[in-house]
């Protein structure tokens, strides 16, 4: 983007992207939005309208300290008009033009700053959270733009495109493009260290696509993966390898996958007291989807010969769960005495 004849189109994006970079980008949301039919803002911007104009010659840094200086952190440039009259100024994530996008997206395909890539990426994942923009970013070849991403030098960057990816998975018709990156989203959890945002981000973004059963098939090789995250990773990783676990668990036509996967032997700790209530919640979950699963004398003798499966770690009668089950039953937290009672039972 060093070409100055892109000067003025650079202008316009960093006025737009500091109106909504600054916005928290939305995780976490796990009911799906079906991405059904939507109304278009039928409003259109005048010609005169700041955040587009590109053929004003003369340019002014705004003033340090301004409202749009704050929320972007960029050094932001743009024309002479009205900027506290122009409605892209005032706008929120939710009331983007679909020209706004189309602009992000050419944008952060020719940035050549991973500042600026991480600010448009986090506008995008912001925007995102509407279910206008869903639609609108997919029919825009958006996300295999955003996708793109997931393999860039900068830590910062791929960060931000799980984000963004995580807020577009949460609309169905979405899902069926973003399931496609899957392969890349287990590496990137294989090879980020330990605790990273990077893994966190990657999970989220699993946590959702899991939500329905249809694309679940697409994690069946990662369930010692995500086991073994459950014993390395901090709580926030904890909780949300658990959720991807709870989720897979909930599919019968899982369970032969699940049970099947390597376990280490050291997941039978986190059934203990001084586990994170939230983590332990979810463990109990899985477990109680697990001792649902009957599986004929036939199959279990089968499960028995393979070594640190989880089947023998967790749902044979040599396992410790049981033991450690009867132990939970005096957990102070009465949610999780109840849960403990219900797999008991």
């Amino acid at each position: 983007m060093g070409d100055g004849s892109v000067t003025p189109r650079l202008s316009n994006m960093k006025a737009l992207l500091g109106i909504v970079a600054g916005a928290g980008a939305s995780y976490g949301i796990y009911k799906l939005i079906s991405g059904g039919s939507f109304r278009r803002n039928k409003k259109s911007v005048t010609s005169d309208s700041p955040g587009l104009r590109s053929s004003q010659p003369s340019e002014v840094t705004l003033q340090r300290g301004s409202l749009l200086a704050r929320v972007s952190g960029l050094d932001v440039v743009c024309s002479r008009a009205d900027v506290a009259s122009g409605d892209i100024i005032h706008q929120s994530p939710g009331h983007l033009e679909p020209q706004h996008l189309k602009m992000l997206l050419s944008c952060l395909q020719t940035s050549s700053n991973p500042s600026d890539r991480c600010r448009i990426l986090l506008t995008l994942g912001n925007a995102a959270a509407f279910t206008v923009n869903q639609n609108l970013i997919r029919e825009f070849e958006g996300i295999h733009i955003i996708a793109g991403f997931l393999s860039d030098p900068a830590a910062e960057v791929r960060v931000q495109t799980l984000n963004a990816l995580n807020n577009l998975c949460m609309n169905i018709p979405n899902q069926e493009q973003i399931k496609s990156y899957v392969p890349q989203v287990l590496e990137l959890i294989e090879m980020s260290p330990v605790n990273s945002d990077l893994q966190l981000g990657a999970l989220r973004l699993l946590t959702n696509l899991s939500v329905t059963d249809k694309h679940q098939h697409l994690l069946k090789e990662s369930i010692t993966l995500l086991l073994s995250l459950l014993v390395v990773s901090n709580e926030a990783l904890q909780v949300q390898a658990s959720k991807v676990l709870v989720n897979l668990s909930s599919n019968p036509d899982m369970m032969d996958d699940i049970v099947q996967a390597q376990a280490p032997a050291s997941v039978m700790l986190l059934f203990d007291a001084r586990t994170a209530s939230a983590v332990l919640l979810r463990l109990l979950t899985f477990a109680g989807n697990l001792k649902a699963w009957r599986p004929s004398a036939q199959v279990a003798d089968e499960l028995r010969q393979k070594q640190d499966c989880l089947f023998r770690v967790m749902l044979d009668e040599s396992s410790q769960l049981h033991s450690r089950l009867i132990q939970l039953l005096s957990h102070p937290d009465g949610e999780i005495q109840a849960q403990v009672a219900r797999i008991l039972s």
